[in-house]
């Protein structure tokens, strides 16, 4: 399961390409269409509310192996790392699944939660999406 700041869907788009050319079976955000053509949506309360998108997207996380969360820069902030990725990063971390980051996670001085993601023990790609091959036996799809 991809997760990330729907801010980045495009490259949603991009990563689950180049990850199922490794030979994964991807999971990307239920909305991740709609909010390509609408990058304002996944901030709109009432659609989130109607869609209950959060839900659909725990259920996926669910269903993973893991998750690849892509944290890259946003809001001046590398590594960055939204709220409903908190979460996700949560839900994973709960049910044993594997936490990818695609970068190290931001210091706590410029994320509040950054100490939250880091004991989650997250494995860091080090930006190549390669390196989970290290980690997940491509007979066991992700």
């Amino acid at each position: 399961m991809i997760c990330g700041s729907m801010y980045f869907a495009k490259e949603m788009l991009k990563a689950k390409k180049t990850l199922e050319e490794l030979g994964h079976e991807v999971r990307v955000p239920s909305d991740v269409y709609q909010c390509i053509e609408n990058p304002d949506l996944n901030m709109d309360l009432e659609y989130c509310l109607d869609t209950d998108i959060d839900k659909k997207d725990f259920n996926q996380v669910a269903e993973s192996e893991g998750i690849v969360v892509l944290n890259y820069p946003k809001n001046n902030i590398i590594g960055y790392i939204g709220g409903a990725s908190l979460m996700e990063i949560g839900i994973a971390r709960h049910l044993g699944k594997k936490i990818f980051l695609l970068y190290n996670p931001p210091s706590e001085k410029d994320l509040r939660y950054a100490l939250e993601v880091k004991v989650s023990r997250p494995i860091i790609l080090n930006g190549d999406f390669k390196n989970i091959n290290n980690y997940i036996d491509n007979r066991v799809r992700s």
